[in-house]
């Protein structure tokens, strides 16, 4: 059996990595390089703690009063754009506590499944991407955001999650060396963390060297069907052939569905980060400045910064009143960090694909017997790479996937 996939995210690879373990012959077909997709800048984070989708109540009105501060966490860039106007509708609606509660055991669940699968993965390909299960901090100023932060810990433990309230004595025990400006936090014991660059270059050069054909700067341009089946796909150049296919294309993933005839909503989210080298190692684990949204993830020597949901089109400006809003923030909670803003070019961004309800999109297509959808992941696509890839590798040999994905389903807006 041969699946040709396309899109070479954390998505897509992780897919071509258990379809090629079950058995399959895999190409993937990657419209860049390789050397820079979502996930390398990505907070390195692998979040059960993360059961509440991006549609939320609270967000919709939060997310007005961000938008005109420019360097907030959260930013709908204006338009009359019909795909914006669209997706914002199925945002407004999605946005209840009706949605939260439905979706949180299937988030908690696809995220355990996930994190399991990272430690065999990084058993079965034998290189180091520095996975620690240090959990992480949600750390917060205000009493507002205490409040919500316990209700979310009563929340968390009645999803069977391991989540403890800390003063900011206790938070300051964990990690002595650093001073702390808080009123407390929440640790989440149930997550992890990483290093995305490592992780990605190693399962690259695992794939290839598995067998898995990698087509580099090979943009897909055309989705041949007929009836129900996907009978091939077209390049500029060349047309290939598969007994099934899957659409991983990241934020770019709407265009190449409508190849195939198929409406799948997604408005990019645009991220950034930075990273600071850090040799003391004085932090261990990852943090969340909760009022700020930023991330704040130790890697490699070195300290991670990462930020911002800017809705809009794709675009290679950077933002620096973004950049910059990360870096005012940090000092409010760390005192002792006191950042200068970096230089552009050291400066990363990416495109975080965002679905109207905050659920990805994962499994069969509904129109095509052979074609499958896998993105919509927003922030949270590194941390769920392999739960997805594994999902579905199981559709793909019809069996039966460990968790129940109907809240994943692709045709929820067809």
């Amino acid at each position: 059996m041969k699946a040709i996939i396309i899109g070479g995210g954390v998505i897509g690879l992780f897919s071509a990595y258990y379809l090629h373990k079950s058995g399959w012959e895999v190409d993937v077909l990657e419209q860049g390089d390789l050397n820079d997709n979502c996930s390398f800048g990505n907070a390195g984070m692998v979040t059960p703690s993360h059961f509440v989708p991006l549609a939320s109540p609270g967000m919709v009105e939060q997310g007005i009063r961000w938008m005109f501060n420019s360097k907030s966490p959260f930013y709908v860039k204006p338009s009359l754009n019909k795909e914006l106007i669209s997706w914002g509708l199925k945002f407004v609606k999605s946005a209840t506590k009706k949605h939260v509660e439905r979706s949180a055991g299937g988030l908690r669940d696809i995220s355990l499944l996930s994190r399991e699968l990272y430690h065999e993965f990084e058993k079965d390909a034998g290189f180091d991407f520095g996975l620690t299960d240090n959990g992480i901090l949600m750390l917060f100023k205000s009493a507002k955001v205490e409040e919500e932060e316990l209700h979310m810990v009563e929340k968390a433990t009645n999803l069977g999650l391991d989540a403890q309230h800390l003063t900011p004595a206790e938070c300051r025990k964990l990690q002595p060396d650093i001073e702390l400006d808080i009123l407390g936090a929440v640790h989440y014991h149930c997550d992890s963390h990483m290093y995305p660059n490592k992780l990605m270059k190693g399962l690259v050069k695992h794939l290839e060297t598995a067998g898995v054909r990698i087509h580099r700067n090979t943009e897909v341009t055309n989705i041949n069907h007929e009836g129900n089946k996907i009978t091939s796909v077209s390049t500029k150049d060349k047309e290939y052939k598969a007994d099934s296919y899957l659409i991983s294309g990241g934020s770019w993933s709407p265009g190449i569905a409508k190849l195939a005839g198929l409406n799948v909503p997604l408005m990019p989210g645009k991220g950034y980060s930075f990273m600071v080298h850090e040799p003391v190692k004085k932090m261990t684990i990852p943090s969340i400045l909760c009022e700020a949204r930023v991330a704040i993830t130790p890697m490699n020597g070195s300290i991670r910064f990462g930020g911002t949901m800017e809705i809009g089109k794709i675009n290679k400006q950077v933002n620096m009143n973004r950049v910059k809003g990360i870096v005012e923030s940090v000092p409010k909670y760390f005192p002792d960090f006191k950042l200068p803003v970096p230089e552009q070019k050291d400066i990363w961004f990416g495109f975080r694909p965002c679905s109207p309800d905050g659920l990805p999109y994962i499994g069969m297509s509904g129109k095509y017997k052979n074609l499958a959808i896998a993105t919509g992941h927003a922030m949270i696509g590194l941390a769920l790479g392999p739960a997805t890839g594994k999902l579905i590798a199981d559709g793909f040999n019809e069996e039966k996937t460990g968790i129940d994905i109907e809240l994943f389903s692709p045709g929820r807006y067809q």
